[in-house]
């Protein structure tokens, strides 16, 4: 029977791979904790309306990508392909609209069908951090400053450039909308079906597609610098302002429009030229109707989200694994004095192991194989006068330490 294989566009995470998705995960809940987020945990899977709804019906993400079915109750049901949606739903379902702002952060997987390549896959990760309720410029700096110093904490964030554009308020992109429709009517012979499609219902999406023919006409495609709105520039000189107060520095990309139809605004992305063509490792914008489509009031929000795999990929060095303790009883009559030894080191936080069998060079063979930094050795005559032989591994060298105090020892010589 042939051996079973993970399905195509997942992977498993093993050993120094889960290192590193862990690593980026706690370092990136601890800085957001110091910005003042807290933890949010929705279900990985939502009434497809929740996306059909927020992401727009002529994102790729809808039309293409959603892993959607109808369950045996006959609802129908899809695996979340982002975050966001999922945050603004929770976010009305338990009543929290009158307790403003929120501040969410999350990690967790994401289900896309695309096709799988150098850090994407079907089933990814994401971290990601909204910020909810207010609407000034000042909140979308402080979010951008937060990913940037998520990245700053794993050591990447010299290898990622900010892009930042804006999408201007509903005034400003229905005029942009309508010189996009009568720049690209003009062009339709050359574009995709895809966008010739998209031009009917929504020619932002045009700015977003992969095709070559697309992308040279978007080159030459309207920009929205020349039709915004008084109030969305002041919004906009505002952000650039509130940014240079944090110290992040960013280049303007006009062509920025992201892939999701919720936003407004602000548009931003950190860029790397280290991942081949999936340059993109976190990105996000403003989507101030994004609870009111959930069935809440209109609420300001900003946001953003970061692929775990591509973050992980960009790490300058692999997180190292705990160095173990070995305890290695001698004899049956060991056993009891060892496990209380092992248990007095994990309770001192000491990753600690113990062969299940066989006899002390085996033991001590097993110590080797898993990297052991010390091994505790308890024999009848140790146990009976209370102590144990703790062998440093690395150095060689062996010392007697009271049973009590094994744990104290090991804790004060191991490194740091």
């Amino acid at each position: 029977m042939d051996a079973l294989q993970p399905v195509r566009g997942t992977r498993d995470l093993i050993g120094e791979d889960q290192r590193r998705h862990a690593h980026v995960v706690d370092t990136a809940r601890r800085i957001a904790g110091l910005y003042g987020f807290d933890e949010w945990s929705m279900p990985i899977f939502e009434d497809t309306r929740v996306f059909s709804r927020s992401l727009g019906e002529t994102s790729d993400v809808v039309s293409k990508e959603m892993y959607s079915f109808t369950d045996r109750g006959g609802d129908g049901i899809t695996l979340r392909p982002e975050g966001t949606a999922g945050v603004c739903r929770a976010l009305v379902s338990n009543g929290l609209t009158q307790s403003l702002p929120q501040k969410v952060f999350y990690a967790g997987p994401m289900f896309r069908y695309e096709r799988p390549q150098k850090g994407r896959y079907r089933q990814f990760h994401q971290i990601g951090a909204e910020l909810i309720g207010p609407g000034e410029p000042l909140a979308d700096a402080e979010a951008i400053a937060l990913g940037r110093d998520i990245l700053a904490a794993l050591g990447i964030v010299d290898q990622t450039v900010l892009e930042l554009n804006t999408l201007g308020d509903a005034e400003s992109r229905d005029s942009w909308r309508q010189a996009l429709v009568g720049y690209f009517t003009e062009m339709s012979g050359q574009l995709s079906e895809d966008s010739r499609a998209r031009l009917e219902r929504n020619p932002l999406r045009i700015l977003d597609s992969k095709s070559p023919s697309d992308q040279a006409l978007v080159a030459d495609a309207p920009l929205i610098e020349a039709f915004l709105t008084p109030a969305a520039r002041t919004f906009w000189d505002g952000l650039r302002s509130a940014l240079d107060g944090f110290g992040v520095a960013y280049r303007v990309n006009p062509r920025i429009v992201r892939g999701l139809d919720y936003y407004s605004h602000t548009a931003f992305e950190f860029v790397t030229t280290n991942l081949g063509a999936q340059g993109t490792v976190l990105a996000g914008g403003r989507y101030d109707g994004l609870v009111a489509d959930m069935g809440g009031p209109p609420t300001p929000a900003i946001g953003w989200a970061a692929g775990i795999e591509r973050l992980s990929m960009l790490l300058p060095a692999s997180p190292i694994a705990a160095v173990p303790v070995a305890v290695v009883p001698v004899g049956d009559a060991a056993l009891p004095a060892a496990v209380d030894v092992m248990q007095a080191l994990r309770q001192a936080g000491i990753r600690t192991e113990m062969s299940y069998r066989g006899n002390v060079k085996r033991r001590m063979e097993r110590a080797n194989r898993i990297g052991a930094g010390f091994a505790v050795i308890l024999g009848e005559e140790e146990v009976a006068r209370g102590v144990a032989q703790v062998k440093d591994l690395a150095q060689g060298t062996q010392q007697e330490v009271a049973l009590g105090a094994v744990a104290a020892h090991i804790a004060s010589v191991r490194p740091a």
